[in-house]
This record gives C-alpha cells, sequence and structure tokens, in this order.
C-alpha cells in the first residue's frame, strides 16, 4: 500500500481502501468518514473564519486547503464539527482521547 494525498490507494489498482479523510489541525487529528457524510453543511456553516471545511463535487464535506488561511478558533471548530448532525467527523485531541462528537 501507499499513501497518496489523505487517501489510502492500492498500489495496483489506484483505488481508494478507505473513505476516510484525515488530517491533523492545530494539533487536533480530524477524521471526516465520506460514508457517513450526507453533506448537510453545518461544518461549514459553523466553521467560522478557520474555513476548514468545503464540499467536494459530490457534496461531501472535505478539507480546504488551509495554506495562508488564519489559524482556528479552536472552540468554535470544535463546535462546528460536533454539529454534524451524523458524526461523520471524529476529533481526537493530542493524546488520543474523542472530544468530538
Amino acid at each position: 500500500m501507499l499513501r497518496q494525498g489523505k487517501w489510502q490507494l492500492s498500489e495496483v489498482e489506484g483505488l481508494r481502501l478507505s473513505e476516510i479523510d484525515e488530517q491533523v489541525i492545530s494539533g487536533l487529528t480530524v477524521s471526516i468518514d465520506r460514508d457517513l457524510c450526507v453533506g448537510f453543511g453545518d461544518c461549514i456553516d459553523l466553521g467560522g473564519d478557520g474555513d476548514v471545511f468545503e464540499f467536494d463535487e459530490e457534496g461531501i464535506a472535505v478539507f480546504r486547503d488551509r495554506a495562508g488561511l488564519p489559524e482556528i478558533d479552536q472552540e468554535a471548530f470544535l463546535d462546528a464539527c460536533r454539529a454534524c448532525p451524523v458524526d461523520a467527523i471524529i476529533v481526537l485531541d493530542g493524546e488520543g482521547e474523542q472530544v468530538a462528537p
């Protein structure tokens, strides 16, 4: 297996093996389960100035490219993650404890 971007891919066919998109943001490990996300957009609406999430072409939440963007307000960000009505966003703190949802 190899790692390409945020997705785990098969070496032979280049197929996505996981529907989990994961990034570390301000010391928090954040995962979006693309199988659970139905595109309500609460995470985007409540994201505030951090603008961490956006919709992809399928209407599913993905991480926005954060290059050049201001640091996030961690509490506002956690509120946005907790607002997901289907709990498609999981957040772990630096010690691996789940802090959202």
